[in-house]
């Protein structure tokens, strides 16, 4: 009877914490260590489900929680749009642009704007709980550890906050804007940004722990997977780094192509997906960084991928939605949505959400 209380008692912790299902997609890249990677299972003939008309462009990625999807707009206002129907919930109006993509913990949706001021928002209502103010836009998502939500901004700092009232907990200066989400792995964060450092800092403390030089600054975020880092660069590279040992294991290269990469990487134990501006993506070696497989997409790549199974979704700057055999590259599926689309994918439930900058909204799946 005890072990039966117990073992109902630690489903009840994860299910309000928001941190497991397969009918949510809670952050940007979908789970804390940012690999973008989920289980499940993509339809093999998708059909659009539903569209949404926003007020302006699209580029948060959304979120996905209890039947609900979130996600922000250029022209400052928050959405919350039923999963199913795709009909409003509710809506903020008044933030500045929102490129942040929304965060959910403990029933509440966390984003920033681009005035530096940070939300939470109970997610049911809309009904603002608090807000946090840094001294520059937030581009950055929200990750999280034991009730601290961390987040960066173009003030130089990553911030962590008190996940229930927003009260400065810690806050580290680095030495260039924190663009892209710090990626949280037990009791570490990991952080890129536009100083040309990637960053471990010891969440407790707030303390550095751990700093490697790459050269080049860095707008992805980090993707971490069996203590490795990967993530992509401005200065044309993508870098596997150790974090054991703090050094970079493997830097990738295109032999003719050199352009920044701001897609962030999704990584399995097979391979590693990236976007670049150079207008392909990328299938590398997780292990030695060799090319597996490119594609040439014929437009440059802001959006980051995600992997469903053995199918990873991807789009680009023309408006075009792809979907790869992630072992082949073959192009299993492929969708003109009209606009430019900079967000990225989101998936539960055998169905994924983007938008473009047309401020249409898409959900596929299966009818």
């Amino acid at each position: 009877m005890q072990l039966l209380l117990l073992l109902f008692l630690v489903v009840t912790i994860v299910t309000q914490n928001g941190t497991n299902g397969s009918n949510n997609w809670l952050m940007f890249r979908g789970n804390p260590q940012l690999t973008g990677v989920k289980e499940g299972e993509l339809p093999e003939n998708l059909e659009i489900l539903w569209t949404f008309e926003a007020s302006d462009a699209v580029e948060s990625t959304a979120a996905i929680y209890n039947g609900i999807v979130y996600f922000g707009t250029l022209d400052g206002t928050f959405y919350a749009v039923d999963f199913v129907t795709g009909r409003l919930k509710w809506k903020m109006d008044g933030a500045d642009p929102i490129k942040s993509s929304p965060s959910i913990y403990n029933d509440t949706v966390y984003f920033g704007d681009e005035l530096g001021k940070f939300y939470a928002l109970n997610a049911k209502t809309g009904e603002k709980i608090w807000t946090f103010e840094a001294e520059a836009e937030i581009n950055s998502s929200a990750n999280f550890y034991q009730d601290k939500v961390l987040f960066g901004a173009y003030d130089n700092f990553l911030y962590c906050l008190s996940a229930k009232d927003g009260s400065l907990v810690w806050k580290f200066e680095t030495d260039g804007y924190v663009h892209g989400t710090p990626a949280i792995l037990n009791n570490r964060a990991f952080v890129t940004g536009c100083d040309s450092y990637f960053r471990v800092i010891d969440i407790p403390s707030g303390k550095e722990v751990q700093k490697v030089d790459l050269g080049a600054y860095v707008a992805a975020s980090p993707a971490i997977h069996n203590d490795r880092a990967y993530f992509g660069s401005f200065g044309n590279q993508v870098y596997c780094i150790d974090l054991e040992k703090s050094k970079i294991v493997w830097q990738y290269e295109h032999p003719k192509r050199k352009f920044p990469y701001y897609s962030s990487a999704a990584v399995t134990e097979k391979v590693v997906i990236v976007g670049g501006r150079d207008k392909m993506v990328h299938a590398l070696d997780p292990k030695t960084g060799e090319a597996l497989w490119t594609y040439q997409a014929k437009a440059k790549i802001e959006s980051s991928p995600i992997i469903i199974g053995n199918k990873a979704i991807i789009a680009s700057t023309r408006g075009i939605i792809f979907i790869f055999d992630i072992h082949s590259g073959k192009v299993l599926w492929e969708f003109d949505t009209a606009s430019a689309i900079a967000s990225s994918a989101s998936f539960a439930d055998g169905k994924f959400i983007i938008g473009n900058d047309d401020g249409i909204v898409f959900c596929f799946g299966k009818k």
